[in-house]
């Protein structure tokens, strides 16, 4: 018999083999348990069925109404960036090889494969000044978690210190892995310039502390005093953990020559979409002592028998079916293809490209942020170095939220309302600036705000 719906292959006769199969009469009586009186008897209210051609047109109808960053300035950041991304990225990522690819389990197929997250974590390794990366997490805030985890197991302690200053989701994050592990999670505020309260985490820091906690640039977009941390946290031999972005790594100094023992961010502005809000890639390095306790996988480089050079999982502890409930991770593979985007995009822009896209964001930054604070009512409340987001102060009584959606209408994605996550911030807002807005775009964004402000 002919199938109605020519793009859901399944006959009547197989879906008689299979109610047959299973002992139903008919696909009605696998529903049988849901309440007569909860189920939805009416019709769908849904359109017609409409040709492929008129279809075509009604779905780039609907995505026309979208407001994103290809109709938009996005000056929008707290995470996930508006960066440009070389068209080869998408090119060779897109290739069938990679892209189809799940888990390289036989490497004498997989080479291509193990080989470009080998030059993942070799990368890493270069940025964050550590000794080994593993083959990638799930994102940023997973992989904070699992630091987290990991200086917990390897200091057997349980105290967790976390700057106030870290990524608020990050931080639910963390707390929510904490809870699992039975961990305390000790918040350390941020100081008035904008970092985190030295004082306060010297206090907070106790011989029972497994883990220090940061973030540089931190939430505010201002960068810590790495070295100032550093010995706060082995002064107890606990371990001192940062959380970094890896394009601001193009001008200031790796973690690791600052005494970090584990050094983990999230990807997405190396060359990965921001596909509204996920998937990203999460990068996560150790100092070599800590180096078999790391979640994930390793990709490691060998030769074989005839003495030319190969690449093999080194390391793939896969906890959950080997450790079990003893498991101390909660990651059982990697973000292959999207650490694949984050290797072209390295490759792509070499070291001096990177510093360069470096040095834009953080100069048309600066150059936002004086343009904002020329006008009238507004003020930077932060007075701590930042990279390319930093805080606004709305003139009194403005809300972020009314002042965003004037942006929207004159053509701009406004910057984070921090008091969603900051109640005492209210009226502030994180502002974004990349390597893509232009003199004209910011210019044109402060005084939009200004007006919206009005």
């Amino acid at each position: 018999m002919a199938n109605a719906h020519r793009y859901i292959p399944m006959t009547e006769e197989d879906r008689a083999e299979m109610l047959a199969a299973i002992g139903a009469g008919s696909v009605e009586e696998l529903f049988r348990d849901i309440p007569e009186d909860i189920r939805y008897r009416g019709v769908l209210p849904m359109s017609p069925a409409l040709d492929e051609l008129s279809l075509l047109g009604h779905l780039k109808e609907l995505a026309g109404r979208n407001a994103d960053t290809g109709t938009r300035a996005s000056f929008l950041g707290a995470g996930i960036y508006d960066h440009h991304i070389p068209v080869v990225i998408n090119h060779l990522a897109s290739r069938s090889e990679f892209y189809t690819a799940y888990t390289p389990y036989q490497p004498e197929i997989s080479q291509g494969e193990l080989q470009a997250i080998f030059e993942f974590q070799s990368y890493i390794c270069e940025l964050t000044g550590m000794a080994v990366a593993n083959a990638s997490m799930y994102d940023g805030a997973t992989a904070l978690a699992e630091a987290a985890a990991l200086a917990s197991g390897a200091t057997k302690r349980k105290r967790i210190v976390v700057s106030r200053a870290v990524h608020p989701e990050a931080r639910e994050v963390v707390a929510a892995t904490a809870r699992g592990l039975n961990l305390e999670l000790v918040e350390v505020g941020y100081a008035p310039d904008g970092s985190t309260d030295l004082d306060a985490l010297r206090l907070a820091v106790t011989p029972e502390t497994a883990a220090v906690l940061v973030q540089s640039p931190n939430f505010f977009g201002c960068l810590e005093d790495l070295a100032a941390i550093e010995p706060i946290a082995h002064g107890v031999k606990g371990l001192f953990v940062v959380s970094a972005n890896p394009i601001a790594l193009g001008l200031l100094e790796a973690p690791g020559k600052l005494g970090a023992d584990i050094v983990v961010g999230d990807a997405q502005p190396l060359g990965i979409p921001q596909s509204l809000g996920g998937p990203t890639c999460g990068f996560f390095a150790v100092a070599e002592p800590l180096m078999r306790r790391m979640p994930g996988r390793i990709v490691g480089q060998t030769k074989d028998i005839d003495g030319k050079r190969g690449f093999v999982l080194t390391l793939q502890a896969r906890e959950q079916h080997i450790r079990r409930e003893k498991a101390t991770s909660n990651i059982c593979s990697n973000q292959a293809l999207l650490a694949l985007c984050a290797s072209i995009y390295l490759s792509t822009m070499g070291k001096q490209g990177l510093v360069d896209v470096a040095a834009l964001n953080a100069r048309k930054a600066h150059y936002a942020a004086g343009a904002v604070t020329a006008r009238g009512g507004f003020s930077l409340p932060f007075a701590a170095p930042f990279f390319n987001e930093f805080v606004v102060r709305l003139p009194e009584g403005v809300s972020v939220k009314e002042a965003n959606l004037a942006l929207l209408h004159g053509g701009y994605l406004g910057g984070y309302d921090l008091g969603l996550a900051y109640p005492e911030l209210a009226g502030h807002m994180l502002v974004a600036v990349t390597e893509k807005r232009t003199r004209g775009e910011i210019d044109g964004f402060a005084a939009m705000l200004e007006e919206a402000s009005a």
